[in-house]
């Protein structure tokens, strides 16, 4: 077995890699790698990393998938994720793609281990990391009724418009995720790399306003059927401008992009929430969600070519 190291994809080492997180999607039941990471892999920045473990065959065959991010670690780390096939977790090769993460990274480190079933917390605790941060992955079923949105007062709603609403998004989503880890300073580019993809719909992506100012969203996603799962809703990001604070505007915003992805056809919510956020996950039980997997993050030290 080898491992390729490099900063940019050719595009039979993208091709490669999403047949391999398909493989491991079909296993684990869930993705092994975040929205962002599946981005990085079409669009490479400073900062970012691409480990490959491949095993001589013909044609050679790519059993493990690393990615290492110096740019989303929450403080000042390196975010990790990794996509490995049976083979590798029954030999020496997850162990060896894990160490070469590790000689890698320039600091800490913060590796995803993504849905219950992964074997990367596994692997991982097997070589001293210890998870630090929890994401529960939420769902409702979208059958029954669903409440009408009760909007503060003076507040209107309408859909985001490309090309003119980026700034006034922008500007909202980094107040009210000033202090989070994954949402905040985000940048036009962020906005316009998941504008360019196959999922985004401006029609499901809603913009509250008070006074001709946005003061919170919805932004929704749709996942497509696969062999194993219907088409599924997501609750993508919701967002409230902190001087509408108490005010219900983030309930009001739920609803009307759950009954948005109702009225789509879609049977089921989802949405990602911190497990530590309390208020927060009251807040979607109260609309009827419960907890259908999780998400762990896992805290470890990188190594030198003397400890390895």
């Amino acid at each position: 077995m080898r491992v390729e190291t490099t900063d940019q994809l050719s595009d039979d080492r993208v091709a490669a890699v999403l047949v391999l997180v398909d493989a491991v999607t079909a296993r684990d039941g869930a993705r092994p790698l975040s929205d962002a990471t599946m981005l990085r892999l079409r669009h490479p920045v400073a900062g970012s990393q691409h480990l490959l473990l491949w095993i001589d065959s013909e044609p050679d065959e790519l059993l493990g998938y690393a990615h290492v991010d110096s740019t989303r670690g929450s403080r000042g780390d390196s975010e990790v994720e990794l996509a490995l096939r049976p083979e590798a977790l029954g030999n020496d090769g997850a162990r060896e793609l894990l160490s070469q993460v590790r000689r890698t990274a320039a600091g800490p480190i913060e590796l995803w281990a993504h849905g219950s079933r992964s074997p990367v917390r596994q692997l991982a605790e097997s070589t001293g990391f210890h998870s630090d941060r929890v994401l529960l992955q939420l769902r409702r079923p979208l059958d029954g009724s669903l409440d009408e949105p009760v909007w503060p007062d003076g507040v209107t709603v309408r859909t985001f418009v490309p090309g003119q609403d980026e700034a006034a998004w922008l500007e909202v989503n980094n107040r009210a995720f000033a202090d989070h880890p994954d949402q905040s300073g985000w940048t036009l580019d962020d906005v316009t790399e998941r504008e360019a993809e196959s999922w985004f719909d401006p029609l499901g992506f809603f913009l509250a306003e008070r006074d001709g100012r946005v003061v919170g969203f919805h932004w929704t996603k749709v996942h497509p059927a696969t062999n194993s799962e219907p088409a599924l809703g997501e609750v993508y990001v919701v967002g409230v401008d902190p001087s509408m604070q108490g005010q219900r505007l983030g309930p009001a915003l739920t609803l009307q992009g759950l009954r948005h992805l109702q009225a789509a056809g879609l049977g089921t919510a989802m949405l990602y929430v911190d497990e530590s956020n309390a208020v927060a996950v009251h807040l979607y039980e109260r609309l009827g969600f419960t907890e259908h997997d999780r998400d762990v993050r896992l805290h470890g030290e990188p190594l030198s070519d003397r400890d390895a």
